[in-house]
């Protein structure tokens, strides 16, 4: 089964220099109806303006991944750590219920482009930690290649949640399948450009949840870069603990 959830389905906070599409929230989940994703609490994409700065709370304990897609953020939170988060960086930020986080667009003249998710931990009273790499476009080009991991196989990000989040940017025509074992699912998002997932066809914008297929399978249309989560099942029984 997919799930579409297209561009313009999306809610949509607009400020004066500052805008966010949110596919997942905790607001909207009844309305998604997607009890198999529960373990995925928030996926956002933001713009920045130049030197404007997005806050929010972290509402619950959570892995939150950044990933700058153009420009650069100085982020800063509660607890004392700050940085920069520059394009083609992914962060992963381990948070617990109450902290308070805050992104600023370092430039002057360009927009920031900045993609979030925010997933449960697998366990609670985790210690706050960051880590951070640069997954280049040569890495990511014409296969999936692994950002975030449970055991942070193959240099990816160690995320605590039976869960794994892919990047690709793929030409015209080409093709990747990634096989999903069962009570598995995934989430497939169109960062930019337009596919073919199966038999529906996707753009810029657009995300899809897979549950009880045996793989997820996409074609380029045109030069299209993805994010693609493979995670369990919310319902289904997973007696592992990721510490």
């Amino acid at each position: 089964m997919i799930t579409l959830r297209r561009a313009h389905e999306r809610e949509h906070l607009r400020r004066p220099r500052a805008n966010a599409w949110l596919t997942f929230s905790p607001q909207d989940r009844e309305t998604l109806r997607l009890p198999n994703f529960d373990h995925l609490r928030l996926f956002e994409e933001g713009r920045l303006a130049p030197r404007n700065s997005s806050r929010q709370p972290v509402f619950e304990e959570a892995d939150i991944i950044t990933y700058v897609r153009e420009g650069t953020v100085d982020y800063e939170d509660s607890t004392g750590r700050v940085g920069l988060i520059s394009a083609g960086e992914f962060q992963r930020m381990t948070a617990g219920r109450g902290i308070r986080y805050a992104a600023t667009n370092t430039s002057s003249t360009s927009w920031a482009h900045v993609f979030q998710l925010w997933l449960r931990p697998s366990v609670e009273g985790l210690e706050p930690g960051h880590e951070q790499k640069r997954f280049t476009a040569a890495q990511r080009r014409g296969a999936l290649c692994m950002i975030a991991s449970p055991d942070g196989r193959r240099g990816s990000l160690r995320i605590h949640q039976d869960a794994t989040l892919f990047s690709a940017i793929l030409e015209r025509g080409q093709h990747v399948v990634h096989e999903l074992s069962n009570a598995r699912c995934a989430w497939l998002h169109i960062v930019q450009g337009a596919a073919l997932c199966g038999t529906e066809t996707m753009v810029t914008g657009d995300g899809a949840g897979i549950e009880a297929q045996p793989a997820v399978s996409l074609t380029a249309s045109e030069q299209t870069e993805v994010l693609l989560l493979d995670l369990a099942c919310a319902g289904a029984t997973d007696e592992r603990v990721l510490v």
